[in-house]
């Protein structure tokens, strides 16, 4: 093992894959596999305690973006962390994203060993190409950014920068109650209901309160904020 070894942190929830890079990482010289791990959650655990230099991070662990919430959460606490995202499928709006929160490359989970100790020695040294299929894919997404607004990852970081109070109203009106009926379920007055809509209109970026409701439920979001509110 070289003095100046690369310490990796690897994110899988497939065993299988998981045990697959340990193998192929640990038979390289310059490369330390210090942890790997099976959930976005345990990611964050784990590379706060041993701060490794490189993490392999899959999109989809215990839900469909936990790798790249966990790579947010690392990047703007860590810069000095480097990040790749595994994934299956090359879905353009998921890596687009991944690369909007810093993540520094991407490979697919069946890629070849050489492939693999690659992207992980450049974007260790810094010299992570913006390899054709990736500006592509960026380029892609950048010309789309209108229909990203309306995408499930937006929606759900739109909906977890609402306040209590701004959740609790927004499942009311999901459950078809009007603006009085709500007063008198929070005991507040219409005044004050009609800032915490507009501020709820605000964050959405719409006119209506009719327009997010649309946007909830086309997005098949009702039960995720049943849950934010504790209401299932």
């Amino acid at each position: 093992m070289s003095e100046q070894a690369i310490r990796i942190l690897i994110a899988e929830d497939m065993e299988p894959i998981r045990k697959r890079y340990v193998k192929i990482l640990s038979e390289v010289e310059d490369m330390e596999v210090i942890a790997d791990v099976s959930s976005g959650e345990e990611a964050v655990i784990k590379a706060e305690l041993t701060h490794p230099d490189v993490i392999l991070m899959d999109i989809e662990m215990e839900s469909k973006d936990a790798g790249l919430r966990a790579s947010k959460i690392l990047l703007e606490k860590y810069k000095d962390i480097k990040i790749i995202i595994l994934t299956v499928y090359e879905e353009d709006e998921l890596i687009y994203t991944a690369f909007q929160f810093g993540v520094c490359d991407y490979i697919k989970k069946n890629a070849n060993s050489v492939d693999i100790v690659n992207s992980i020695r450049n974007v260790y040294l810094g010299n992570a190409p913006l390899r054709p299929e990736i500006a592509s894919k960026i380029l892609g997404e950048f010309k789309r950014v209108k229909s990203y607004e309306s995408s499930f990852l937006y929606a759900v970081n739109l909906v977890s920068s609402l306040t209590s109070t701004e959740m609790e109203i927004l499942n009311l009106l999901l459950e078809h109650k009007t603006r009085r009926e709500i007063c008198q379920i929070r005991y507040v007055e219409m005044s004050t209901m009609k800032t915490q809509i507009r501020n709820i209109l605000q964050k959405f970026n719409k006119r209506s309160i009719e327009e997010v409701v649309a946007l909830i439920y086309s997005l098949n979001l009702y039960d995720f904020i049943k849950k934010q509110t504790g209401k299932n």
